[in-house]
């Protein structure tokens, strides 16, 4: 059993206001009944603090932390979740790639994804039309080069482009 939270600011030399801050904040973690265990704290809130900052009163800074390494599950993150540092080194990473992807769309170098699906349907469709087509034009002046019926050669080549045409179908590219 622990202390509560007013003795546990008494301990630390804060208010409980600061204490219930560093809970809400992740810095330390109550027990299950909702008391503090003060070695355990006292760890955690040095652990996921910031150092004290020149002309900062230090308060704060009298309680004295055993120095003795956290325990890890084999993530190499403390046993407790992640520390402050480690949360803020992860927020700098992911604001400097969301910066990286907004330079490289004001520079043109990215376009939206829907939209060049879009295209790519667009272009597709065309070809295909494009392919449908061609048979009607080119089977009478081929049927009257070769010496064959103009209807013959016209049913056998767009056979033969509308089979070709579904095996293309079949592929499904992937645009991931």
């Amino acid at each position: 059993m622990g202390l509560s939270i007013r003795a546990y600011a008494r301990h630390r030399g804060v208010s409980d206001t600061a204490v219930h801050k560093a809970i809400r904040a992740g810095r330390i973690t109550p027990e299950a009944d909702g008391t503090i265990d003060p070695d355990k704290a006292d760890r955690d809130w040095a652990r996921n603090s910031e150092p004290l900052k020149e002309g900062t009163s230090a308060k704060a800074a009298k309680v004295r932390v055993p120095e003795e390494p956290a325990p890890s599950l084999g993530t190499g993150l403390p046993a407790g979740g992640t520390s402050l540092l480690q949360a803020r080194t992860v927020n700098e990473v992911v604001k400097a790639q969301t910066n990286k992807v907004r330079l490289a769309r004001l520079k043109g170098e990215l376009v939206d994804r829907s939209q060049a699906v879009a295209h790519v349907f667009t272009l597709a469709r065309a070809e295909r039309d494009a392919w449908l087509n061609w048979p009607a034009r080119v089977s009478a002046t081929l049927a009257a080069r070769l010496g064959v019926d103009a209807h013959d050669l016209h049913v056998a080549l767009e056979t033969a482009v509308r089979e070709h045409l579904q095996e293309l179908g079949e592929l499904r590219p992937r645009i991931d």
